[in-house]
């Protein structure tokens, strides 16, 4: 009678490392509230993910989303949230409504509804950098995301701050290394999340001038403060923070977005 006991013996041991390789899941993602747990070997337990100690790979999947006037994005997901990895350069609405272009400085601290601009008025910086908006652009009803996408709000953007190890090391996680975009010594950039970031500057309210093109990244969120401020996240060349902070509805921010879930 023929030996069967090596092939038995071989599938039994791939059927073990299976159910083991399942139990012992890198990570796992609570959908209810975003929490991100890790498999402990010591415990032989999943315990809440601290990015710091656990030093997590962060990004497992990518992919690609156009919006209505035909740009096409990268995109990136970051542990349970789906990121573009490019700032929008969209010029309409989702409903085919053109958001204006304002050059004019007075014009544009005046604003009271949407508006875009290239940093310093220039269309060469949109292949890389892309557009900047007002606040009223990015909370516009007529929607300036592509469809199943959004404008994150500011306890979103707090969602991923919070997974690459929060405001203090969040930053440098977060931008594009070297020195071909951001200025020397951009310090602590690793990008170790994928998510790319490039300082593209930013309009100033009072006088509609442009700022800091090469020393920091700012973006939107939707989440207002009061009638005159809104919330907006901001990381420098010469930390690794990344920062969270107010300003003008009419200041020129970039906008990264964000897909539905």
């Amino acid at each position: 009678m023929k030996n069967h006991y090596p092939i038995v013996a071989g599938l039994l041991f791939f059927i073990t490392g299976i159910i083991a390789l399942k139990a012992q899941s890198p990570f796992n993602t609570n959908e209810k509230d975003n929490t991100l747990y890790v498999y402990s070997q010591e415990s032989s337990h999943y315990k809440a993910a601290d990015s710091e100690k656990d030093n997590i790979l962060f990004h497992n999947s990518t992919g690609t989303v156009k919006d209505v006037d035909g740009n096409i994005y990268s995109t990136l997901k970051i542990v349970s949230q789906t990121w573009m990895v490019e700032n929008l350069k969209v010029t309409h609405y989702r409903n085919g409504d053109e958001i204006p272009n304002i050059r004019d400085t007075t014009a544009w601290g005046r604003l009271t509804t949407g508006a875009w601009c290239w940093y310093n008025n220039n269309d060469s910086n949109d292949s890389v950098y892309g557009k900047m908006y007002n606040w009223f652009a990015v909370s516009d009803s007529r929607i300036i995301a592509p469809k199943g996408w959004h404008v994150p709000a500011d306890d979103e953007w707090s969602t991923l701050i919070s997974f690459l190890g929060k405001e203090d090391v969040a930053g440098g996680k977060m931008k594009e290394t070297g020195t071909a975009h951001w200025n020397s010594p951009n310090t602590g950039a690793t990008n170790e999340s994928g998510f790319t970031a490039i300082p593209g500057g930013y309009r100033y309210t009072d006088n509609g001038s442009f700022r800091q093109m090469g020393n920091d990244a700012d973006w939107w969120s939707t989440t207002e403060v009061d009638a005159t401020y809104a919330w907006f996240r901001n990381i420098y060349y010469n930390f690794p923070v990344s920062g969270r902070y107010y300003y003008n509805k009419q200041n020129g921010f970039s906008v990264r977005c964000v897909k539905d879930q």
